[in-house]
């Protein structure tokens, strides 16, 4: 599969409104047959910070890239954001997300 983090840095006046802003790109590739998850979260420690965690098959990534959805998606996050985002993509072995072996509770 294929494991992506991305870091945006959103401007002052829009990070309340940023998963609005987002909201038909995020729809738009959980329905992808290749997603297997497309997660946001606001980092606790830079305020103005998402963080993105997406993974799909490797036969999902190149139609994702390649979708409408995705270049509409980067269109309506140009303004919004203070710097080119942040990324790590790899491919990786796995199927989505495992247990924690270090931290199991029966």
């Amino acid at each position: 599969m294929y494991f992506i983090a991305v870091k945006f840095t959103v401007k002052p006046e829009h990070v309340d409104s940023w998963p609005e802003r987002v909201r038909e790109f995020t729809e738009a590739t959980r329905q992808e047959p290749g997603n297997i998850f497309f997660e946001w979260s606001r980092s606790l420690e830079e305020e103005n910070t998402y963080v993105l965690v997406e993974a799909f098959t490797d036969e999902g990534a190149g139609p994702h890239v390649n979708s409408d959805h995705f270049k509409a998606g980067l269109e309506a996050m140009r303004p919004a954001i203070v710097a080119t985002p942040r990324i790590i993509s790899r491919q990786v072995d796995g199927t989505g997300w495992d247990e924690m072996g270090e931290l199991k509770i029966d």
